[in-house]
């Protein structure tokens, strides 16, 4: 009897919800490094590897990419608020 071989669709992730979610955080992280006159391609790249450990690595499911993505948020402005308070 001959062996049937199921083919996988190795891009399978990029047909779910969380995929076109990781898009329109790493624009929205884009767009904020722009309008701040930061490297866009750093706060997009760190959002993409954000959401990329909590979606592949930690399996937190879309709501835990949205906790990550907050974290990342919070994590830049206090990084920001103490590198730029005046020196007293």
């Amino acid at each position: 009897m001959p062996q049937t071989i199921l083919a996988q669709n190795v891009l399978a992730p990029l047909y779910t919800v969380q995929f076109v979610l990781l898009l329109a955080c790493a624009a929205a992280y884009y767009k904020a490094a722009d309008v701040e006159n930061v490297p866009p391609l750093l706060w997009s790249g760190l959002s993409v590897m954000v959401f990329l450990l909590t979606w592949m690595v930690l399996r937190w499911g879309w709501f835990g990419n949205l906790v990550g993505q907050g974290a990342l948020l919070l994590g830049i402005a206090i990084f920001r608020a103490l590198r730029d308070r005046p020196n007293v």
